[in-house]
């Protein structure tokens, strides 16, 4: 079985943030980089399939050159090679235009699978995978819990709702968007590491790929969220003030 997962590098979680001149991006000159731990997660379900049922691992991801340090991570976790398509304008790319090039460099591998994470730390849009499916015409499943090899197709648990599931088969080759949290992330073993170093990174240019198409969706302005203290006092019985509490967390500040 041939599996591309889909990895993305974004600024580290502890980061502190500032927003650049422009008013439409981060400042990242003085930030750390990490895989997006979604895509860490379909990545580990990659390695575990492959350890049931053989075949190979690729690692997929666009970005700049300092991404390498995420593609040489995937690799060292146990990815047999890695795509890179190079590009210091990935930040500036919509959601089309990303999947489009992703999908191209996937469709020349004629995988049986291909794994993204639900959604990146970053721009969170969780789109990619879907948009992908679409662009190469595969049947695609988001959410994903639990993917079962079954004569050539695949079963997968599907998260719903209110703690709900559902299981749906599909043929291959399909996509799928893994939930986080489903397995225990594996950390990259020293021999890992060293492994990394000879295996093969492919990489690609977007003009390779036929070019950056004009984004059809962009950025005005990205800020910092507001910080706001306010009290409110509830008059009324304990009885009463419990029940106005409770509609006030429910409804306003959402949070049960």
């Amino acid at each position: 079985m041939k599996i591309i997962v889909c990895i993305k590098q974004v600024p580290a979680r502890d980061s502190q943030l500032k927003v650049d001149a422009s008013g439409r991006w981060i400042q990242e000159g003085d930030l750390s980089f990490e895989i997006n731990e979604p895509d860490a997660y379909a990545l580990e379900e990659a390695l575990q399939l492959k350890e049931k049922h053989g075949g190979e691992v690729i690692a997929l991801c666009a970005g700049p050159a300092r991404a390498s340090q995420t593609i040489r991570e995937a690799l060292a976790k146990g990815a047999d090679r890695a795509i890179h398509i190079e590009d210091e304008q990935v930040s500036t790319w919509d959601t089309l235009g990303l999947a489009r090039l992703l999908a191209k460099a996937a469709a020349a591998e004629k995988p049986d699978l291909i794994l993204t994470g639900l959604q990146s730390d970053d721009l969170g849009s969780g789109q990619t995978g879907v948009v992908m499916a679409e662009l190469l015409g595969a049947p695609s499943a988001t959410i994903i819990m639990a993917v079962e090899v079954l004569n050539g197709n695949i079963r997968v648990k599907q998260e719903l709702e209110s703690g709900w599931f559902q299981h749906i088969d599909m043929p291959l080759p399909a996509i799928l968007t893994i939930q986080s949290g489903i397995n225990k992330l594996r950390y990259a073993t020293l021999m890992g590491i060293k492994k990394a170093k000879s295996k093969e990174v492919k990489r690609l240019t977007t003009a390779e790929l036929g070019g950056a198409t004009a984004p059809t969706a962009t950025t005005e302005r990205v800020y910092l969220p507001k910080k706001a203290k306010q009290t409110q006092l509830l008059e009324g019985s304990a009885k009463e003030a419990a029940a106005k509490l409770v509609e006030k967390l429910k409804f306003e500040v959402r949070v049960i």
